[in-house]
């Protein structure tokens, strides 16, 4: 008899809660080739009084980060990483990019010996000599394959049941068909590619890209300014991806990982909103990520800064005048009608 794969989420914020909803289920629907429970990590907050963990538990719901929205009978929420973790053969990361690297170290040991893992890990480790995926770091950490999933998916819509697309990008056939298992359903639409790097980088840069167009919203631009900040922006992840990950694929680009995500970000997404709050109140954006996001790290203002610190000693950021703009706006000062004077070559 065949051994059943022990799933395992971790992190549970508004991604990471809507994505645990379409788990729960397919790990349901598929009962023959998973175990019947998935524990999920939660990171422990106190929510009106009560541990998040038991609320989650006794309501069948998250309600400070996915609220209205019930979960299936089978999800746990489990506090304790290594006890989550435990003997988990298919793990599922979701949570902030700055956490990773903590997490593994505490997981490390704890895992089935034959695990895979997904990243749905918005961000790349950036360091003075290299670019690294998250799912290479993760690989590294832990000796297991790490396939990935980015995509047009707004959390709440998702949760929700809008259909949507996403992309898978994994090398590995037998686990792009288990990965397709656990996410595919009716109204989430899930196209394996072998592209994984592609699909992490778009992942990451859209949301440098995104706080471009928050900046052009929050200065009352309109449509016709967002969508020449969303181009170039595609070309500039185009052009990074090529420039220091050589294997990265045109195509990927055309799939929901790319320009749909791009545009469903610039157009919806948390770090677009921040940014519009930025230029019209001009509180600093550690203010806003408190006020506005309930607990949600931003993202794309620390990768700004992290390709910003990577190009600059490289002598590149010209070549790259959109990331660097945004940087500089966020971090250095530069008038926020910089977004579009200094963006064109």
């Amino acid at each position: 008899m065949v051994k059943k794969e022990s799933v395992c989420i971790i992190g549970s914020g508004n991604w990471g809660s809507a994505v645990g909803k379409i788990i729960g289920e397919n790990v349901l629907k598929y009962s023959d080739v998973f175990e019947e429970e998935v524990r999920q990590w939660v990171f422990e907050e106190n929510y009106r009084g009560e541990k998040l963990t038991d609320v989650i538990n006794r309501e069948r719901e998250n309600p400070k980060y996915l609220p209205g929205i019930k979960f299936p009978p089978n999800i746990r929420a489990v506090p304790n990483l290594v006890e989550a973790t435990k003997s988990a053969s298919v793990l599922v990361f979701v949570l902030p990019h700055q956490f990773v690297r903590g997490v593994c170290e505490e997981m490390k040991g704890h895992i089935a010996p034959n695990a895979r893992a997904i990243s749905l890990i918005k961000g790349l480790e950036i360091l003075p000599e290299k670019v690294t995926l998250f799912s290479e770091e993760i690989s590294r950490k832990l000796g297991i394959n790490v396939a990935s999933l980015s995509g047009a998916n707004i959390a709440d819509e998702v949760a929700k049941e809008r259909f949507c697309e996403t992309t898978i990008g994994c090398q590995n056939k037998e686990d792009g068909e288990l990965f397709h298992k656990l996410f595919n359903t009716d109204y989430f639409k899930v196209n394996v590619i072998r592209d994984y790097v592609g699909v992490e980088l778009c992942g990451a840069l859209k949301n440098v890209v995104a706080v471009g167009a928050g900046i052009s919203d929050g200065l009352g631009y309109g449509s016709n300014t967002k969508a020449a900040i969303i181009r170039l922006g595609l070309m500039e992840m185009r052009k990074f991806g090529q420039t220091f990950f050589g294997t990265v694929e045109d195509s990927t680009f055309f799939e929901s990982c790319g320009v749909a995500d791009l545009i469903t970000t610039c157009s919806g997404g948390r770090n677009r909103k921040v940014a519009e709050a930025f230029v019209r109140t001009g509180k600093p954006i550690d203010v806003l990520e408190k006020e506005l996001l309930n607990g949600q790290k931003l993202q794309g203002t620390l990768t700004a800064q992290e390709v910003y610190e990577f190009l600059s000693p490289r002598k590149m950021t010209h070549e790259f005048p959109l990331f660097t703009t945004v940087y500089r706006i966020i971090y250095e000062g530069a008038p926020v009608e910089s977004i579009v004077r200094d963006i064109t070559l």
